[in-house]
């Protein structure tokens, strides 16, 4: 069994060959990737994506990459392909064809189907001299020396740059596109990315209570009010439902621990003034950023006319997994 440093050192060996690998690209890159961008971007096709073995699996991270990126994508396994999978493949549809070799066998019967079909191919190859290299009207040179497998044979290496020059693809097309964080949100509507990116203030504070008092409420009021509430806070309000301030829990903690006598204090001896609030069409994740900047667990939210409106607890932003 190998010790904790020779297990690091085949770690970090694997890291610098496969980081050495990607880092080489910058010098394989081409006009042809250019034109097989400006080709993708132009085109009123789809991007269908093929590989065989462990290029298929590279194959299926880059149709999600592209898909969620806005460049509409299908994956069509190699093998698939040949026994009747090649419908997938449409008019001006455009086939990324991904091989470390080039020449296996499945990709050279796969190859004149599609060119027969007057579908433009984008080679990702480790060999541009290859059947695929020489056959493809874009090549993507994914050439690697060595394998991180110390027999120079698993596709590790190999695989590491064919993924990267699939997610330069897929930026390059998003930058080109103009694809912007909204646009984002539209196709990742789950989970803590998706809620960073759609979901608002208003949100968040539908379901809470409102906590509030007026600035002569007696300071059992503004206690009650607190705990009644659940949100560890009250906007002190007035008339015209503005705020004026804001009383936490903290504060009363502090006032306790300085006097005892109560009775005659109200909101407005407690209170601070100028609080931080947000509007309440902000993003939640502005909420949580300004929470953060100030570090506070509370924040009050206000409409167009400036009115209170509810309160933004860090809780709130725990909840829905965006913290």
């Amino acid at each position: 069994m190998k010790n904790s440093s020779d297990i690091l050192s085949t770690a970090k060996d694997t890291i610098l060959l496969q980081s050495n690998a990607v880092a080489n690209l910058i010098n394989l890159l081409d006009n042809s990737f250019v034109d097989a961008v400006n080709f993708i971007l132009k085109s009123n096709g789809r991007v269908i994506v093929t590989g065989i073995g462990k290029s298929a699996n590279i194959a299926t991270k880059i149709v999600a990459t592209l898909n969620s990126t806005g460049t509409p994508a299908v994956f069509m396994h190699a093998a698939d392909a040949i026994h009747g999978d090649l419908g997938n493949v449409q008019e001006n549809d455009t086939v990324i064809c991904i091989s470390k070799s080039g020449n296996t066998p499945e990709i050279k019967v796969l190859v004149p189907l599609i060119k027969n079909s007057n579908n433009k191919i984008v080679a990702i190859t480790g060999n541009p001299d290859s059947f695929l290299g020489k056959n493809a009207d874009f090549v993507l040179n994914s050439y690697v020396e060595k394998e991180a497998c110390p027999n120079n044979l698993a596709p590790t290496t190999s695989t590491t740059t064919q993924l990267v020059l699939g997610d330069a693809l897929a930026v390059c097309l998003l930058e080109l596109r103009g694809f912007t964080s909204s646009d984002f949100a539209k196709y990742h509507p789950g989970g803590a990315l998706g809620k960073r990116l759609y979901l608002r203030v208003s949100d968040l504070i539908k379901n809470n209570e409102l906590p509030k008092v007026s600035p002569t409420d007696p300071i059992t009021t503004v206690i009650i009010e607190i705990s009644e509430k659940r949100l560890g806070v009250t906007a002190v309000i007035d008339d015209s439902n503005k705020i004026i301030g804001i009383i936490t829990d903290g504060d009363i903690r502090r006032m306790l621990s300085k006097t005892t006598q109560i009775d005659t204090l109200t909101a407005t001896d407690i209170m601070s003034k100028n609080p931080k609030s947000i509007h309440v069409d902000a993003m939640a994740v502005e909420a949580l950023d300004t929470l953060e900047n100030n570090s506070i667990t509370q924040i009050l939210v206000t409409n167009d006319a400036k009115e209170y409106v509810g309160v933004v607890h860090l809780h709130d932003l725990i909840k829905e997994g965006i913290f």
